[in-house]
């Protein structure tokens, strides 16, 4: 199994919750009550969208192309009493 570096913009809504999107991918949007619930969730609508790109036989947007493995900085939640 192959593993990507996705590039995910998280914001918190001034309702509440958190929004995420991927300029990287196209489609991809997730909404969660936490930080680490909606990336979580991004994480499966990514992994979706991607599944569904190859069995169309689609070609995937070109940040997506890169055959390096994963590797990079990543920031992760947190949460604090």
């Amino acid at each position: 199994m192959k593993e990507i570096m996705l590039g995910i913009h998280l914001e918190p809504l001034p309702e509440g919750g958190f929004l995420a999107t991927s300029e990287e991918l196209p489609g991809l949007v997730a909404q969660g009550r936490t930080a680490a619930e909606t990336l979580e969730i991004a994480q499966d609508v990514a992994r979706k969208l991607i599944e569904s790109y190859l069995e169309h036989g689609d070609d995937l947007p070109p940040k997506l192309q890169v055959g390096a493995p994963a590797r990079g900085e990543v920031h992760i939640p947190i949460s604090i009493s």
